[in-house]
């Protein structure tokens, strides 16, 4: 099973989310101040974290930007290919289902809907 890599600058956010992931079954949830693209593991960043991240990422569709309402972020996203962006004004929910979602999509191995 993948894990999930949680590398969010609002820490205190984060470890609900990641309290969160872990009641829902997600399996391994790592919460981290540098994410390592190298794994399999969803990452899950906000735009600093995704800065750091080597462009364009290997493997985009399990990485799950929690973005502000920041135009900027949108096109650094963009430009590292990142398929899936979720606000962090978002019900946790919301945020929770996006990260599932991505771990099935990479789990998948599909290939982007033309």
């Amino acid at each position: 099973m993948r894990g999930i890599q949680l590398a969010l600058s609002d820490t205190a956010w984060r470890d609900v989310l990641r309290e969160q992931l872990v009641r829902a079954g997600s399996g391994p949830v790592s919460c981290v101040d540098r994410p390592d693209p190298a794994g399999d593991d969803v990452l899950v960043v906000d735009a600093e974290h995704l800065a750091s991240l080597p462009q364009p990422i290997a493997k985009p569709e399990r990485v799950v930007l929690v973005a502000t309402r920041q135009g900027c972020e949108f096109s650094q996203a963009w430009e590292a290919g990142v398929r899936c962006v979720v606000y962090r004004t978002d019900p946790i929910g919301v945020t929770v289902l996006a990260i599932l979602s991505a771990r099935l999509e990479a789990a998948q191995g599909r290939q982007p809907r033309q």
